[in-house]
């Protein structure tokens, strides 16, 4: 075989594959991309009695229940501070709350009574069930700041709460 028909027959191979890569190319390019998958803002998480319950593993909602525009959201930002976790915002104009309160149907879950502390004493805990993800706390035109609330609660006994997932 000569030099030129070598050459040929070289180019004519990295032609069809130069191709084959073009073709497979294209059809990786037009495929969909996958679905984002939205992961859940919390997950149940078992709480033996007897372990701490710190901050970072409550999930809080907080609604707004008074006069004053964006009373959940600053609320909810004072909380995250403190290390909550955000869950949902948003209005309650339908409820009658003056300071605080917190709907929940476990009022005595560790998650509550953490949230609880940082709301000072005259948070309302109702047993009833809360709108939002987590811990729901209503504000009302009378809340104005955060307590000195605890660094972790102790679980009374076995229970069950809204914490972040873990990635």
């Amino acid at each position: 075989m000569s030099q030129t028909m070598r050459t040929t027959v070289t180019l004519l191979v990295l032609g069809a594959l130069l191709a084959v890569a073009a073709v497979w190319g294209w059809h990786a390019t037009m495929k969909p991309l996958p679905a984002k998958v939205d992961s859940p803002i919390c997950v149940d998480t078992d709480v033996k009695a007897g372990e701490k319950v710190f901050p970072q593993q409550v999930v809080v909602s907080v609604y707004n229940a008074s006069d004053r525009e964006g009373l959940a959201s600053r609320s909810m930002d004072l909380l995250a501070d403190e290390g909550f976790v955000k869950g949902q915002a948003g209005n309650a104009p339908n409820a009658k709350v003056s300071t605080a309160a917190i709907w929940s149907t476990e009022p005595e879950s560790p998650d509550v009574r953490l949230v609880a502390s940082y709301l000072g004493p005259d948070v309302d805990v109702e047993r009833r069930e809360g709108v939002g993800v987590g811990v729901t706390v209503v504000v009302g035109d009378l809340f104005k700041e955060l307590s000195a609330g605890r660094r972790a609660v102790r679980a009374k006994d076995d229970a069950q709460i809204c914490s972040p997932p873990i990635s």
